[in-house]
């Protein structure tokens, strides 16, 4: 998430009301997660197992929980608790502002498109040429939907991320403050879930086509003309490279790739990353034609006992 113009070090620090290690104009752009930072963002870390990949990241802001020192051309924010103080920069610079009509003023619609009875459509959001929206459609504040869409009847586009900390007193949420984007010619089944990126995006690539009930975690990418089946359920932060078909009931683990072309199989547990270009099947995930071989052998040597 960039803010909307740039802060300083000074500025964040006397927002959260911490202390700071760094020029006190050092220039801060936005927020973001370990995996999509970028220079000028802040990213968080409350665990000493990840300090140094939260201190070496490209992020040069760090808000930490433990006085360290700090790496060259980089800042420090000191915070007892930066998982609480990372949800107030969100609260602060994307607030939740509620919606008063079904579809927002500051909404923006292209033409040629058709949105059907009981479609909420929310602050900022922006929806491109020819797109038809079904009813029951829910999309969330600043969603982007390119030309071409099509989204099918109960499907919700930008709810927050499954993202808790565990604390005594319960479960804490970290606060979504990112996007859902489609891109042209993406077309989603009735009662689909994409949920928004906790501070980056969550995007659906040109030309890719989702079945009805399909779920699509947090700042997942997925590309170009991919096929996806039904009562498919994708992690988030997972990257699926262009024209990959999955098939029907396959879930992944969150933060892997699936490689450029690759074809899963239905009912895969796609438990780490695969490359493009071939056809798997299984949990945990093998190569199909070596699954199906196990498998074979299997029913021998049970016929043979």
């Amino acid at each position: 998430m960039k803010f909307k113009k740039p802060q300083t070090l000074l500025k964040i620090a006397t927002l959260l009301n911490v202390d700071y290690i760094g020029d006190a104009n050092f220039q801060v752009l936005g927020i973001n997660e370990i995996h999509v930072v970028e220079a000028g963002d802040i990213v968080f870390v409350d665990h000493p197992k990840y300090y140094d990949k939260a201190l070496n990241s490209a992020a040069t802001i760090i808000l930490i929980n433990k006085k360290v020192d700090c790496p060259e051309g980089k800042a420090l924010l000191i915070s007892d608790d930066p998982f609480r103080d990372f949800n107030k920069i969100t609260n602060h610079f994307n607030p939740f502002i509620a919606s008063t009509a079904s579809i927002s003023d500051s909404a923006t619609l292209g033409k040629n498109t058709i949105i059907q009875p009981n479609v909420f459509i929310g602050n900022n959001v922006t929806i491109g040429n020819n797109c038809i929206i079904h009813p029951n459609v829910t999309i969330y504040d600043n969603a982007v939907i390119g030309n071409n869409c099509t989204i099918h009847a109960n499907t919700v586009l930008g709810a927050d991320a499954f993202y808790y900390k565990n604390r005594p007193t319960g479960f804490d949420k970290l606060i979504s403050g990112g996007r859902v984007i489609l891109e042209d010619h993406v077309d989603l089944g009735a009662s689909c879930t994409i949920d928004k990126g906790v501070t980056g995006d969550t995007t659906i690539k040109e030309g890719t086509k989702i079945d009805n009930q399909v779920h699509v975690g947090h700042d997942t990418v997925i590309g170009k003309k991919c096929l996806i089946a039904s009562q498919t359920g994708i992690a988030g932060c997972v990257v699926i490279e262009d024209e990959v078909t999955i098939w029907g009931q396959v879930g992944t683990n969150s933060g892997i790739t699936i490689g450029k072309g690759a074809v899963i199989l239905g009912q895969t547990g796609v438990t780490k990353s695969v490359p493009g270009g071939k056809s798997y099947f299984g949990t945990p995930i093998e190569e199909s034609r070596e699954k199906l071989k196990q498998l074979a052998g299997l029913k021998r040597l049970l016929k043979e006992k």
